[in-house]
């Protein structure tokens, strides 16, 4: 008999997408089991007309489908990690990441071609207080438009709701084929990415050892470590995937350089560093990072978050 693999998944376009992605890496490596994904609708599905930082954060598209993975209706979930808080309950854990994909931020405008090019005073649209924060660094003058949605949702916007532009992660753009759509792609230093932006993350439970030993196959390396180095630079800053932080890693060889970010919501207050070292000690460099920001002023801007 073949043995069945149930997978969590949130039910957006880009949510399937994910889950489809990673059933195909299973099937590949593991043709022999059958796969079924079983859509679960969030908290943050059900609540639409309130910002995440009214809800409890990112935290509120995980917990349902974390819930059925505890209580052993589903095998495994699919979640874009970015989504992910820095700690996970304690029966759980990260199996496998897929190789990441594009982690820039991207520009959907219906005015122009360039960010810097936006007409004073336009009126841009996001749900993360990080994009928020780094938008209003660089242009002040932005009047940010809270939205909420699913990436579709989020584009239509610019067509049909007035919204001038809505920043987006250009990964799941691409996943949808929407690029076409994308007028203006940002570097790193204009934004910092979130923790994992761009990583699709296979979540599990600790002591399910054949699934375990099976998402092992599925893991990429170079995009785990990168991963890990960026959560332990969260989880030194609180855990909380609602804070105005960005982190960003890139492995070369046998060495990591990390960026991390921490600002004020309105963009006045900027902390940004970056360090380098050593792959083996890439979670510890992440926690370093986050150290440094910390003591530059990080903590202030943190402590004066918004409860």
């Amino acid at each position: 008999m073949k043995r069945v693999l149930r997978i969590g998944s949130r039910g957006s376009r880009l949510a399937i997408w994910q889950s489809e992605f990673v059933k195909g890496l299973i099937t590949r490596e593991f043709p022999e089991i059958q796969i079924e994904i079983s859509i679960i609708r969030t908290t943050g599905d059900k609540i639409g007309d309130l910002q995440l930082s009214e809800i409890g954060g990112k935290a509120i598209f995980v917990k349902e489908i974390e819930e059925a993975l505890l209580s052993r209706q589903i095998d495994v979930a699919v979640h874009s990690l970015k989504d992910l808080p820095a700690i996970l309950p304690l029966e759980l854990k990260i199996g496998a990441v897929t190789e990441r994909h594009d982690p820039r931020d991207a520009l959907v405008s219906r005015l122009t071609h360039s960010f810097r090019e936006l007409p004073k005073g336009a009126r841009v649209g996001t749900g993360s207080i990080r994009r928020q924060a780094q938008l209003l660094h660089f242009r002040p003058d932005l009047q940010i438009i809270p939205i909420r949605g699913n990436v579709d949702t989020r584009v239509k916007k610019v067509r049909n709701d007035g919204v001038d532009g809505v920043v987006l992660a250009l990964a799941g753009l691409e996943r949808l084929g929407l690029q076409d759509e994308v007028t203006d792609i940002f570097s790193f230093e204009t934004m910092v990415p979130a923790p994992g932006q761009g990583i699709i993350a296979v979540e599990c439970r600790e002591s399910d050892e054949e699934t375990v030993r099976m998402l092992i196959q599925i893991n990429h390396e170079a995009s785990s470590i990168a991963a890990f180095a960026e959560r332990s630079f969260l989880e030194k800053l609180g855990g909380s995937c609602h804070v105005p932080a960005g982190c960003y890693a890139e492995v070369k060889e046998d060495s990591i350089n990390i960026i991390g970010l921490v600002a004020s919501p309105d963009g006045k207050k900027y902390i940004r560093e970056d360090i380098i070292g050593s792959l083996g000690l890439s979670t510890a460099l992440g926690r370093e990072l986050a150290d440094r920001i910390i003591q530059k002023g990080g903590e202030g801007i943190l402590r004066n978050l918004p409860a």
